[in-house]
């Protein structure tokens, strides 16, 4: 008799642990099901993108995008949805830029441009001076001022194309678009012309956000980005004739803060309530296209986290938040007002997501954690191979949860394939027609599986010697 006890406790051991594996496969199965059937984030995507557009901080359209997350949050049946309030700066582009290049034989090419987010106009009838060509700040001081005042700076470094993470290769050349008026007004320049930051070659600028620092108001200068076509072009016309000349006019301006807002929607956990995990994307966009890829979509997948999480069934021990920040392109106030309440409020985070790097086919994850969280997410690899995930990797997360860092939480970043982002990133061509639906519902299902399970088990602490011995 002992020993048949004995079996049917090994037994029913043996199953309760088979259906616990089990568990996860078919909840992850479902969520996925839920998401590619019976998903949101398309739906979503589509009214924020054609029915409102573009939504630079500041604007009416940011505050319609507002008003239409909320009021579809509040749909959801969530346990609570609020505003949270948040000034941010309102720069806007006025009408269209123009410019054009001319040889030393006065013959006129017109070109792409458009201004960097933040920059001063030029005078209002333009700007037309002689260019000098550089590839960085290094070759900017070379050249000193002798021979850049008053002409107009030229940055020409393209991304590196044979790194295969395209946002290393964007990172190896962003500062010429956020510090090159800066370093340029150094030397006397009175105004700066940055390649777009875009691997392939096309005719579309591409906006950014760019800081003159605390340079005094009347000592800045036009900063504008210059397609890649006609930056190659500008490029092999300077070194035929020195003389060329380049011409450009932009008309925008910076205004006064204005009031804002982070959209906020939570499901109140069952078991631990005070701890808090948040899935986040950023509600601003740039104006040029509609902001579909940047960052409409990890908006929608964001809200749409919580929303297959109901559908599937389950019942989160801990509260979890969708944030939809405000402000992240040229400021990151949302990310940062959302921080400051936080850490006011004694809150608990324990984990945050975030999604901005375009709606395309998810692969995985970075995350910047603890060595034994990063190890907790390696054993849950085998979930998510059969939808093929498969990056795993410590790294970044991403910068509107990036003030929310503590010693022993886990922020995470999802990561999608990045072939084509930079094809679409502040360009006009980030615009709706450009996601893939299916795309997008995988990475919506992808990262509620990943909140799923940081649910479920928590996060492993720090257990080095010296917490240890404390």
């Amino acid at each position: 008799m002992r020993i048949l006890k004995s079996t049917m406790l090994l037994f029913l051991l043996l199953t309760f642990f088979n259906v616990n594996a089990q568990t996860d496969e078919e909840a992850i199965k479902e969520i996925y099901k839920q998401s590619l059937t019976n998903g949101k984030s398309y739906d979503w995507l589509n009214y924020l993108s054609t029915q409102i557009g573009g939504r630079l901080s500041g604007s009416l359209n940011a505050e319609r995008a507002v008003a239409y997350t909320k009021e579809e949050l509040d749909k959801l049946g969530l346990d609570k949805v609020w505003l949270q309030p948040v000034m941010v700066p309102k720069w806007v582009r006025g009408y269209k830029e123009s410019a054009f290049i001319e040889s030393g034989k006065g013959k006129k090419t017109t070109v792409n441009i458009c201004a960097l987010g933040g920059s001063v106009s030029t005078p209002a009838l333009g700007l037309k001076a002689n260019v000098v060509e550089v590839k960085n700040f290094e070759e900017l001081k070379a050249l000193g001022k002798e021979n850049i005042a008053g002409k107009i700076v030229f940055y020409n470094r393209p991304m590196q194309a044979d790194l295969i993470s395209t946002f290393e290769a964007y990172g190896g050349c962003v500062n010429q678009r956020y510090k090159g008026a800066v370093e340029a007004s150094k030397y006397g320049a009175i105004g700066v012309i940055v390649r777009s930051m875009n691997l392939r070659l096309d005719d579309l600028p591409h906006t950014g956000s760019m800081t003159y620092d605390d340079l005094p108001v009347a000592n800045r200068i036009p900063s504008a980005a210059i397609s890649t076509n006609d930056a190659e072009l500008l490029s092999t016309m300077l070194k035929l004739d020195k003389s060329t000349k380049l011409y450009f006019k932009q008309n925008c301006k910076q205004l006064k803060d204005v009031l804002s807002y982070n959209v906020i929607g939570q499901i109140t956990g069952s078991e631990f309530p005070n701890e808090y995990m948040i899935v986040g994307g950023h509600l601003d966009s740039w104006d040029l296209g509609d902001g579909s890829h940047d960052d409409g979509a990890g908006v929608v997948q964001s809200m749409d986290v919580l929303r297959l999480l109901k559908e599937s069934g389950i019942t989160p021990k801990r509260s979890i938040r969708v944030v939809l920040f405000m402000n992240e392109e040229n400021g990151l106030r949302g990310g940062k007002k959302y921080a400051e309440v936080a850490k006011q409020k004694g809150e608990n985070h324990v984990f945050a997501l975030e999604s901005d790097s375009g709606g395309f086919t998810p692969r995985g994850f970075s995350f910047d954690c603890n060595d034994a969280s990063f190890n907790q997410v390696l054993s849950w690899q085998p979930l998510f191979k059969p939808y093929l995930i498969h990056y795993f990797e410590k790294g970044g997360s991403g910068a509107d949860v990036g003030p929310l860092k503590t010693e022993t939480n886990v922020l995470a970043g999802l990561r999608p394939d990045s072939q084509r982002y930079f094809d679409h990133h502040h360009a006009s061509s980030d615009t709706f027609d450009a996601v893939n639906k299916r795309e997008l519902e995988l990475g919506a299902a992808t990262m509620t599986a990943l909140v799923y399970l940081f649910d479920k088990y928590g996060i492993n602490p720090i257990t080095n010697e010296k917490q240890i011995k404390k």
